[in-house]
């Protein structure tokens, strides 16, 4: 039998299979290379875009922040003022009451009394003077009472007052304000 010898071109062909693998090899690494290059290009660039983004956003939210704070702060002054206006409000709506309640104070004094110290707190007036005698402070009550603006006198104190005669008394008492309807909206 004849003898063949097929070797050198089985090695041949082993040798430019090889080549042939590296230089798929080389041009997969090659490719790889590209590819993973220009992935980091492209995602390099979204990220640079993105912070630009952010940036921008940081600073229009650092405007938003000084308007809200300029907001909050007109807020701030605005219910100042509206405080204000409801203080002068109450104040003018009260003027009237007052100018009854001193106007019923003079009227329901009897002869022989006369205030030393008037106080307001809400609508309770604390009254302070001196009087001839106790009947006087009496007629005074009565006459608090039988006001249509004064309303429950309360006797606190009575004292003697030799200073003003043998039976002077210096008296302390409370009178609550009896507002009407349309005192007491002009007070709201």
């Amino acid at each position: 039998m004849a003898n063949i010898n097929l070797l050198p071109w089985r090695e041949a062909r082993r040798q430019a299979r090889k080549q042939q693998f590296l230089i798929g090899l080389g041009a997969t690494l090659v490719a790889a290379g590209l590819t993973l290059f220009l992935w980091d290009i492209v995602i390099n660039s979204r990220i640079d875009h993105q912070q630009s983004r952010n940036q921008y956003l940081r600073a229009e939210i650092a405007l938003l922040d000084q308007e809200v704070a300029e907001i909050r702060d007109l807020q701030r002054k605005r219910n100042q003022l509206i405080e204000r206006m409801r203080v002068i409000q109450a104040l003018q709506g009260n003027r009237p009451v007052i100018v009854r309640l001193l106007d019923q104070l003079v009227r329901t004094v009897p002869d022989g009394v006369f205030y030393t110290n008037l106080e307001t707190q809400a609508n309770v007036v604390s009254i302070e003077g001196v009087a001839e005698s106790n009947n006087r402070v009496s007629s005074l009550m009565r006459r608090l009472d039988a006001s249509g603006w004064l309303d429950s006198p309360n006797l606190d104190a009575v004292q003697a007052a030799p200073n003003y005669g043998d039976q002077a008394t210096t008296f302390k008492l409370t009178v609550n304000i009896q507002l009407h309807e349309e005192d007491q909206e002009r007070a709201l």
